[in-house]
């Protein structure tokens, strides 16, 4: 199998998955969706999930949050979402509806920024999702730009309503749209024109001098990302199932979006580590799909590459994002596992993967405790101003829980330093618990993961032992999973 072609029957897979991932899909249904042979798609397969980007559950593969960088590469490259973000979500705030920014994507729009208002009846529009050009407000702006403005009276859905207008470069070409979209049962069409478009002009113009003062020069390339490695030592360590082409193109892929305005063949070659050959075969397949093109000395990544998988693991909520690991934990170590988050004085459940047994603990999603007495409480606590803390009145539980608030401070602060917390038995006699802090991509404590049992069956040693490094092991992952989703509790 030659490299390029490697490339491309990954993302041929990739595709397939991407196309309906809300149904389970086996190797079995990718032979027969892709035309290609079983033991290719295997080794496809394989490599993917060493790399993150699928998760094996069972004998059903699944999309997961690390291929979610390969969509946020082209975000980067394109430089779009970060440039006119700001202003987009200020549009949103000063209108009260939601709004929207698209790109074009052969013959339709592709959404790279979302600002929702919430409401009963609200957009489900997501960034990665494609539309048809003529039957979207923003894809009718970009058909037109030099219209006055564009709507869309229910084009694309009834009910649905929008108004929209380009922004141009400072070259004058329009680069994307800006739509306003609410629904028939706050406006007409009319009425949506005249309440929005004052200010999506002043908005519009705004956004143009954000991209007319950006440097001509891009900035230099950043180090790929960890989790694409097509190094030789990983061939050799995985064998035959590990395809290091894919690896490799897939990482030349995130290197184009290493800089805003894209990369040089050198460039790339530097940030991957990879050799220039290698790189000039990786993105003439990757122009060959559609997924990057030749601007000057400069290889581009398109809006296409959202279309593989960027969507639908965007709008994963932190209970699914967290939950797979959970699962994992479970199967590792044969305990009940839980997440957490602070609410007020209480821990409240998140997401759990109970054991099987005859004796377990018995809680379920939405369950609150006292903070001061659990576990997931202590280091969740620990992220928390001391004066917080002070605050709290513990009360007795079992004979076994810290009263005092000096004996919390200091149980606070000693999870703090270990970056743990073991508690026994001060919820109730018999449970004893672990759990370490799970933290956001600042570096905050946000959630907090605990494995707990009965003290019968596991001693506080084995805890520490056994249980612990798992439990770190798996926060890992899940804080891992949360930066590409940007998905916090």
């Amino acid at each position: 199998m030659e490299p390029a072609g490697t490339l491309e029957r990954g993302l041929a897979v990739l595709r397939v998955l991407a196309a309906d991932p809300g149904r389970p899909m086996r190797a079995t249904d990718l032979v027969r969706a892709t035309g290609l042979a079983r033991s290719t798609v295997d080794r496809v397969l394989a490599t993917l999930v060493h790399l993150g980007h699928l998760r094996a559950d069972g004998r059903d593969v699944l999309l997961a949050p690390p291929l979610m960088a390969l969509g946020a590469a082209y975000l980067a490259c394109d430089g779009l979402q970060e440039s006119l973000s700001p202003l987009a979500e200020r549009l949103a705030a000063e209108l009260e509806e939601s709004v929207s920014l698209a790109v074009r994507d052969g013959d339709g729009v592709r959404f790279v920024g979302q600002f929702t208002r919430r409401r009963t009846m609200s957009v489900a529009f997501r960034v990665g999702d494609l539309l048809p050009a003529g039957r979207c407000a923003a894809g009718l702006a970009l058909l037109d730009p030099a219209a006055p403005w564009a709507e869309d009276d229910q084009l694309i859905e009834p009910g649905l309503i929008a108004v929209a207008l380009p922004v141009r470069d400072p070259g004058g070409t329009a680069v994307c749209a800006v739509s306003v979209v609410s629904h028939t049962s706050r406006h007409t069409v009319a009425g949506l024109r005249e309440h929005a478009l004052p200010r999506l002009r002043a908005t519009v113009a705004d956004m143009e001098a954000v991209l007319a003062a950006l440097p001509a020069r891009p900035r230099e390339p950043r180090r790929a990302p960890a989790g694409l490695d097509g190094s030789r030592a990983v061939k050799e360590e995985l064998g035959m199932g590990y395809l290091q082409s894919l690896a490799r193109g897939l990482a030349v892929l995130v290197s184009l979006g290493s800089a805003r305005g894209g990369c040089t063949l050198a460039e790339s070659a530097r940030v991957t580590g990879l050799p220039r050959a290698t790189v000039r075969r990786a993105v003439q397949s990757l122009e060959r799909l559609g997924y990057a093109a030749a601007a000057g000395d400069r290889h581009v990544l398109l809006p296409k590459v959202l279309e593989l998988g960027y969507a639908h693991l965007s709008e994963r909520t932190f209970g699914e994002v967290v939950q797979p690991h959970l699962a994992d934990l479970v199967a590792r170590v044969r305990e009940s596992a839980s997440v957490a988050v602070l609410s007020g004085d209480d821990v409240l459940y998140v997401a759990r993967v109970p054991t099987v047994s005859i004796m377990s603990v018995d809680i379920t999603v939405g369950t609150r405790f006292p903070a001061y007495a659990t576990s997931m409480g202590r280091v969740l606590l620990a992220g928390q101003p001391a004066a917080r803390v002070a605050a709290i009145e513990p009360k007795p539980l079992s004979r076994h829980t810290i009263t005092s608030p000096e004996g919390l401070a200091a149980a606070v602060q000693q999870a703090a330093a270990d970056g743990y917390a073991l508690v026994d038995q001060e919820l109730e006699e018999g449970v004893r618990s672990i759990a370490v802090p799970v933290r956001g991509p600042d570096g905050r404590v946000v959630a907090a993961v605990n494995v707990a049992t009965h003290a019968g069956r596991a001693s506080r040693d084995h805890l520490l032992r056994e249980v612990l490094p798992e439990l770190r092991r798996t926060a890992a992952r899940m804080e891992a999973d949360l930066a590409h989703t940007g998905r916090l509790p």
